[in-house]
């Protein structure tokens, strides 16, 4: 009897298990969706859902009649929809593809995946590839995306890994280096630190005011103004406060918006500076 008792606890709570597992997926399915629409019309994705079932009709795989029956849908109803006469909401886009075993994924351009892909790929040597970004991507991508990404430059993982951060705030899902290119006027307000057009590698789970090095001030990548800054920072009251390293240029005073943080302003500090001759 006991055993019975136990099997039977194990079978519901395995039964629980599944059902929340499969919950998951349906919320992530639409979650995905929903995602999706921001870069790729909605239409889109139902001519490309059509063409998916078209194909398995087609080899015989699928009949009208049999989806209507798996969906609960009116046979009337997925005719419709095949025959470009009316479209599926999300929750009946999800249902299909539910039945059909697709994914939102399959019904997207493979290239466009990749355009948009955010996985930097590892180097298997001592070496890591780091992306060179606009600074505007820098300051607001926790995960920079392939059609953002201007050039890949490698650094020495040693040397990286040597590189301490000081996170305030949840920075766990940043990518921690990027690079940023200075420009003209950036590069000259930090003179001779800087120098326009050099290569800032930005480490963005250093988001703190704490002196990296005692007696030294952090140069610092800033979000400001929907674009990025580099500067020295301090606090008066609450505002930023950004100084130049080059005194022909203005001091620059910030107001911080309400509920922000000064961490929040910040992007990272400036950890190495490569300038060309």
């Amino acid at each position: 009897m006991a055993d019975s008792c136990v099997k039977y606890i194990i079978s519901v709570k395995k039964y629980i298990c599944l059902q929340m597992f499969l919950s998951g997926l349906r919320i992530a399915t639409r979650y995905i969706c929903n995602a999706i629409l921001g870069w790729m019309k909605f239409r889109a994705l139902q001519e490309n859902l059509r063409k998916a079932l078209w194909q398995r009709i087609g080899e015989g795989e699928l009949t009208g009649l049999r989806l209507a029956r798996e969906t609960g849908f009116k046979q009337a109803h997925i005719s419709n929809f095949l025959n470009r006469k009316r479209g599926l909401s999300v929750d009946g886009m999800d249902k299909v593809l539910n039945v059909q075993r697709l994914s939102v994924l399959d019904l997207l351009d493979p290239d466009e995946i990749n355009k948009r892909a955010s996985i930097v790929l590892p180097s298997e040597d001592e070496f890591h590839n780091v992306l060179l970004v606009d600074g505007v991507v820098a300051a607001r991508q926790p995960a920079i995306m392939n059609m953002r990404v201007k050039d890949v430059v490698k650094f020495k993982k040693s040397f990286l890994r040597k590189l301490r951060p000081e996170t305030e705030g949840d920075r766990e899902a940043w990518e921690r280096f990027v690079i940023i290119r200075a420009d003209g006027r950036e590069g000259m307000s930090m003179y001779p630190r800087l120098l326009p057009g050099a290569t800032l590698l930005i480490d963005r789970h250093y988001n703190s005011l704490k002196p990296y090095r005692k007696g030294e001030s952090n140069m610092y990548a800033v979000a400001i103004n929907n674009t990025c800054t580099v500067k020295y920072v301090e606090v008066a009251g609450n505002n930023l406060v950004l100084r130049p390293h080059n005194h022909a240029y203005p001091v620059e005073v910030m107001p911080m918006d309400p509920g922000k943080k000064v961490h929040d302003y910040l992007i990272g500090r400036v950890c190495y500076v490569g300038i060309e001759t």
